[in-house]
């Protein structure tokens, strides 16, 4: 029997669990799965603000649903839903009509403006992609006319700024404001003491959510970065340049040319259609019982924003934040894969949040995390490392690698005005073509290292025994672990042409359990160049497999140094050329690290691993053949159905 899953709304919750709901059923052709969304993207919305006050690019935060569900069954349908018919299980919208077997509404929120005259028709707010851009633009626009304005009045109107609400959004909006006013005003020659920058809450603390403790941290980070806390004040009214706030019993009017609302939220209107006919609480949210079901149509699943359910014990009902919509999305797919199989027992919901983290500007975040029962407070760098950890793993389920490495290329790589927690110290600001004579020169280094080991005949004859035996009792003699002539002179005949006396320094012999460490000197310290200084990571499980395997007979020993000829003229050939960059220098890493593990390696020889780390990525783009190739490699990897699946790739 064929089974219509609806999924309505693509915020995280939606998307997880069309993406949970795919996997089981990615065999099972009778269940199909349609997502309804108005956008043909994703959005994070926790990072909005970073958009909004320019920190990152807009397309970081937003995810094509094409690709999130590339290779999947799941029907993503664009479309924007008007109406919904319980009873006769069909919702439709602008461009269809979509039945159903199980709906799963999952719509998300929007502002909620509590009936303040004005604020709708002249508030910007913040919480969808379009809101970003805008209200980017409208900075941007904002500081270029205050820099033209000959009025003292209109100007200091023009820079004078209103964030309404001190909860999450709001003081996030607040500390980028802050970090980014200065930028612009330099960019425009303003006077930064001209800016002014007000939150306003009717609460007497910033972040309800988090112990008055952090709160207060909140309130003291926002006032030092130069932002105005104005708690305790409620907003009377909003029009065309200015806002009316509640001081001392009467409404005080404030002028401004921005106001930015994050008061609060309620249901998407769609759910304030369904809540008409469904059980609901204040602001639209759904009641549902312990599986996430409607109390009033078991067919009917509510996740995320959009439900309202107090777990058992609990004094109040689940928060509208990400790590609900994670937690319920999971429910519900589980649940609904029981209806539809009738195999297993369907699970309540007993959601268990980790705590919350807040960012206020780029370089300070305030966290509190942890287990229910066992909080803590996070100082600021741990905080804002955790914040990004989070933000990797939720992207890590919802476009995997592709989505990793652009978060991170925004928030670190080509991050400016070090705008960080780590500053501006992953920025890459050297251009790439600076690079290309270190990476022709490392590639002339390893085809000259290949082309001479051709004409010592490593391709004829084993040569491993005495490569690695002579390094062997180099070291042994150098550690005092050996006393025979006879092994001196086997150490040293290859590099002096007779035997001769080793009297090495011992720098660095420290045993790890699983390696040793050894840093020495084949001459006394005063005596010693680079090319005398010695490193090696002593690897029993290596020792092993060059003992077992390498050397375990004439021809295996032939075929391996074989094997690492061809490897480094192909590594040369390829850097020189900028061909495959990235995993020829992969390779020449990977080699000297197993020199650095078996023969060891010459301090004179180490810039070989730091050049092989400083062209990995992107030295081949610039007066190399990757300009020409690697586009057109790119084009076609994405296309292999197992590469879009998984998302191994990134744009």
């Amino acid at each position: 029997m064929s089974s219509k899953i609806v999924i309505l709304g693509a915020g995280y919750a939606g998307i997880l669990t069309a993406k949970k709901l795919a996997r089981k059923f990615r065999k099972d052709q009778d269940v199909t799965i349609t997502l309804i969304d108005k956008n043909p993207y994703h959005v994070m919305l926790t990072e909005l603000h970073e958009v909004a006050a320019h920190r990152v690019d807009e397309e970081s935060i937003r995810i094509s649903l094409k690709k999130v569900f590339a290779g999947r069954r799941v029907n993503v349908v664009l479309d924007t839903i008007t109406s919904m018919d319980f009873e006769g299980k069909k919702v439709r919208g602008e461009a269809g009509e979509y039945p159903y077997d199980y709906l799963v509404l999952a719509a998300g929120s929007q502002p909620t403006f509590f009936g303040i005259p004005g604020v709708k028709e002249n508030a910007f707010t913040l919480w969808s992609y379009e809101d970003a851009i805008a209200l980017r633009h409208h900075l941007e626009a904002l500081f270029y006319q205050a820099a033209i304005e000959k009025d003292p009045a209109q100007r200091r109107k023009l820079l004078t700024f209103y964030i309404v609400g001190a909860g999450f959004t709001g003081v996030e909006m607040a500390g980028e404001l802050a970090e980014y006013a200065p930028i612009m005003a330099e960019k425009f020659e303003i006077d930064p003491s001209e800016i002014n920058i007000n939150i306003v809450d009717i609460l007497d603390r910033t972040i309800p959510n988090l112990p008055e403790e952090l709160s207060r941290k909140a309130e003291r980070r926002l006032k030092k970065m130069g932002v105005n806390v104005i708690l305790n004040t409620n907003v009377c009214r909003m029009g065309q340049g200015f806002l009316d706030v509640m001081q001392q019993g009467e409404c005080v009017r404030k002028k401004t040319s921005t106001v930015i609302w994050g008061a609060g939220i309620e249901s998407a209107d769609i759910i304030g259609e369904a809540a008409k006919v469904l059980e609901s609480e204040e602001r639209n949210r759904i009641k549902t019982d312990s599986y996430l079901r409607s109390l009033d149509n078991e067919s009917v699943y509510v996740i995320g924003d959009n439900m309202f359910f107090t777990p058992e014990g609990a004094e109040c009902p689940v928060p509208q934040v990400v790590e609900n919509c994670e937690h319920s999305s999971a429910t519900a797919a589980h649940n609904l894969v029981v209806e539809i199989t009738g195999k297993g027992s369907m699970k309540e919901y007993h959601p268990q949040f980790h705590g919350f983290m807040v960012c206020i500007g780029g370089r300070y975040g305030i966290a509190r995390v942890g287990f229910p029962k066992a909080m803590i407070n996070l100082p600021s760098f741990l905080a804002m490392f955790s914040k990004h950890l989070i933000n990797i793993v939720y992207f890590i389920q919802v476009l995997g690698w592709n989505k990793v490495f652009s978060y991170m290329k925004h928030e670190f790589f080509t991050i400016r005005n070090r705008r960080s927690f780590v500053g501006g110290h992953f920025s890459n600001r050297t251009p790439s073509f600076l690079l290309a004579p270190l990476r022709v020169w490392l590639g002339a280094v390893w085809l000259y290292e290949g082309i001479q080991k051709v004409m010592e005949g490593w391709f004829n004859k084993p040569m491993l025994t005495g490569f690695f035996g002579g390094a062997n009792a180099w070291y042994n003699q150098v550690l005092g672990l050996s006393g025979g002539a006879e092994t001196v002179t086997a150490a040293t005949e290859a590099a002096t042409g007779g035997a001769t006396e080793v009297a090495g320094t011992v720098l660095i012999n420290w045993n790890l359990g699983l390696f040793r460490t050894l840093f020495v000197s084949g001459k006394a310290l005063a005596e010693s160049s680079l090319s005398d200084l010695a490193f090696r990571l002593d690897v029993p499980l290596m020792n092993w497999f060059v003992n077992n395997v390498v050397l375990s007979s004439e021809s295996m020993q032939v075929v391996m140094q074989s094997g690492i000829v061809l490897t480094e003229i192909l590594i040369g050939l390829a850097l020189i050329g900028g061909l495959l960059t990235f995993p020829a220098a992969a390779v020449s890493l990977v080699l000297q690290f197993m020199f650095v593990c078996t023969t060891g390696l010459y301090l004179g020889t180490f810039w070989m691993i730091f050049a092989g780390v400083a062209v990995l990525i992107g030295a081949g783009r610039t007066f190399g053949l990757d300009y020409y190739v690697m586009p057109i490699w790119k084009k076609r990897w994405k296309k292999a159905d197992i590469v879009r699946k998984l998302y191994i790739y990134h744009d």
